[in-house]
C-alpha cells in the first residue's frame, strides 16, 4: 500500500523544458536552433512559397475549369466487357443486370454512385435487361437491337426552350 508522501509520477511522464539560447554548453545556445542570420532567424516569418519577389509558381500556373465539390462518381462499363463476362459464364443472362450483379461477376470493383453503360466492341448477347443510372445512346441502341431493354434510374430531364 502506497502512502500519500510516496506518490510519484511514472518515469518519463513529465519532460523537462529545453531552455533555448542559454550558452553554448547547452547544445541549443547562440543561434538557438534557428540557423544563421537573416529573416528566418527573426520571429514572425512566413515565407512559404515566397520566391524573392518573383511571381510564385502556384500563381504562374493557369487556372482552368471548376471542380464540383460533391459531384457523383459513376463507373463506366463498356458493352464489350459485359459480353466477355457473359461468355465466361460469370453474368446470369436471365436476371436483371445491375451494379450488384456486375460487382459479383468481377466486371467492376465497386458500384460507387451508379453504373454508366457505354457502347464499344462486340455485343451479341440476346434479350438482356439492364438497370443502370445512365447509358449512352449507342449502348441503348445496341442493346435494344439485340432484343434487350435498358432501365435508366436517373435520367437527365432536358428543358425544351420551345415548350415555353
Amino acid at each position: 500500500m502506497t502512502r500519500l508522501n510516496e506518490l510519484r509520477d511514472n518515469p518519463g511522464a513529465n519532460k523537462v523544458r529545453v531552455r533555448v539560447g542559454r550558452g553554448i554548453g547547452s547544445g541549443v545556445g547562440k543561434t538557438g536552433g534557428r540557423g544563421g542570420k537573416g529573416q528566418t532567424a527573426r520571429s514572425g516569418v512566413a515565407i512559404n512559397g515566397f520566391e524573392g519577389g518573383q511571381m510564385p509558381l502556384h500563381m504562374r500556373m493557369p487556372k482552368r475549369g471548376f471542380n464540383v465539390p460533391n459531384a457523383k462518381k459513376y463507373v463506366g462499363v463498356r458493352l464489350e466487357r459485359i459480353q466477355k463476362a457473359i461468355d465466361a459464364g460469370k453474368l446470369p443472362i436471365n436476371a436483371v443486370i445491375d451494379g450488384k450483379a456486375l460487382v459479383a461477376a468481377g466486371v467492376i470493383r465497386r458500384e460507387r454512385d451508379g453504373i454508366r453503360l457505354v457502347a464499344g466492341g462486340d455485343f451479341t448477347a440476346q434479350k438482356l435487361s439492364f438497370k443502370v443510372v445512365h447509358a449512352s445512346a449507342g449502348a441503348v441502341a445496341t442493346i435494344e437491337a439485340a432484343g434487350g431493354e435498358v432501365n435508366m434510374t436517373a435520367t437527365k430531364k432536358r428543358v425544351d426552350a420551345t415548350a415555353e
